[in-house]
């Protein structure tokens, strides 16, 4: 049986520096879920995250995270996605030491 749809924004993390990132409707991307596109098309959103996936030198781990919209624009419809987009969780460096393995 196949998988529902439900509508979303692209979203990866930034290769370069880890951070959340989303795929506008010109092809960009951005740190904004709100600048992101809403895709509400089941086959808009197979071309767009095949589009991402394309682009491992900007962003890794590319889906299709549920959204809903919103009044500036979509916003994430998942607790995991709003997390997402609240920045890290962990210092930005990480020091681990000579003994670490």
């Amino acid at each position: 049986m196949a998988k529902a749809f439900h509508p979303g924004f692209v979203s990866a993390n930034d290769l370069a520096t880890g951070r959340v990132i989303y795929r506008t409707a010109e092809g960009r991307w951005v740190q904004a879920p709100e600048q992101a596109e809403f895709i509400t098309d089941a086959g808009a959103a197979a071309a767009r995250l095949s589009a991402a996936e394309a682009e491992g030198h900007i962003a890794v781990g590319p889906y299709l995270a549920p959204a809903r919209p919103g009044l500036r624009g979509p916003e994430p419809a998942h607790f995991r996605e709003t997390f997402r987009a609240s920045g890290p969780s962990a210092p930005a460096r990480v020091s681990w030491g000579a003994d670490h393995a």
